[in-house]
């Protein structure tokens, strides 16, 4: 399932060198790093005996788009909780739909009824007599950091790998965070196989900095608990989160994040969306511009969600028309 790493445009302003692996381009579901970690949580599903799937998100979800679709082809019943911000625009997303292609059923919450919502899913599921499988762990969403994180720990030895074929190694790999599954992959990738790059994570949502940190801490602890590897003491060195770039929070964007998106497109032909791949973008250069970084080799981790791009495109196209 390895994804290819092309050499970038770039901008002539700086002498980086950037490149960006197309995690897009995985087969299965439009693609995106989610097809990844969704094999890695069907997985521990079948291993924990398991019959049905609980899958949480917001309508912009890319991991409930790929789970639901996942769960479908393989016969497995799958309930999606769907939260919502207070205030938040309810319109309907590409992902939305296609979720919903699949039969999966949609359960709605708030924010702060995510739990209960989780609790009262497993109770009927398993009165139905099925065993379910939540994939973020317990209610509260927790004790399974380590299964997400384990999809991208594998990931890295492809960039090693590449990095091995290209004779040199990059200083930098920049990516959405979000839940923090792939960068904790990625770091425990890079704890257990080496590597000079640094792992930053450029926040899109407006989960708390501190609690942000934490997951992806507690997602290498957890990971490495359950590959019984000994984590290094001083691993917490390797947690760069930038929050400074997320505007206001989760599918928050302004004219800079569209200026990228055409900006990226025109120069390089890839497809980049307003709630993701295109804020951690540009959060990237900007981070560059501000740090006066010059001369390194710079990796982006494009984690797919290309139904999102469309989702901006008829959103621009509707605007023209008023």
């Amino acid at each position: 399932m390895e994804t290819p790493i092309l050499r970038m445009a770039g901008n002539p302003e700086d002498s980086n060198e950037l490149y960006i692996k197309r995690e897009d381009l995985l087969p299965f579901s439009m693609g995106g790093n989610k097809v990844r970690i969704a094999e890695a949580f069907f997985r521990d599903m079948k291993q924990k005996g398991c019959s049905s799937m609980i899958i949480y998100g917001s309508r912009h979800s890319n991991l409930c788009r790929v789970l639901s679709a996942l769960c479908r082809s393989r016969g497995v019943p799958c309930v999606m909780i769907c939260s919502h911000e207070e205030g938040e625009e309810q319109e309907i997303t590409n992902n939305t739909v296609l979720v919903d292609w699949t039969g999966t059923e949609i359960v709605h919450c708030r924010k702060q009824e995510i739990a209960a919502a989780v609790e009262d899913v497993m109770k009927r599921l398993t009165a139905e007599g099925k065993t379910p499988y939540y994939i973020f762990g317990n209610k509260y969403g927790t004790g399974n950091e380590g299964t997400a994180a384990s999809a991208y720990a594998e990931a890295y030895r492809e960039i090693l790998e590449y990095e091995g074929r290209q004779g040199f190694s990059f200083d930098y790999i920049f990516l959405p965070s979000g839940t923090g599954a792939t960068q904790s992959g990625l770091i425990c990738g890079k704890l257990l196989m080496g590597g000079r790059a640094s792992v930053m994570g450029v926040m899109i949502s407006s989960r708390e900095y501190e609690r942000a940190r934490e997951v992806i801490r507690e997602g290498i602890v957890s990971y490495f608990e359950r590959a019984g590897k000994i984590l290094p003491g001083d691993y917490q060195q390797e947690i760069h989160l930038l929050d400074q770039y997320r505007q206001e929070g989760y599918g928050k964007y302004d004219k800079r994040i569209e200026d990228c998106i055409r900006e990226v497109y025109c120069r390089d032909g890839v497809a980049l969306d307003p709630v993701y791949t295109a804020k951690a973008f540009w959060g990237m250069k900007e981070y560059l511009r501000e740090k006066q970084v010059k001369g390194k080799k710079v990796l982006f981790l494009h984690t797919g969600g290309g139904p999102l791009f469309y989702d901006y495109l008829t959103k621009r196209e509707k605007a023209s028309l008023l």
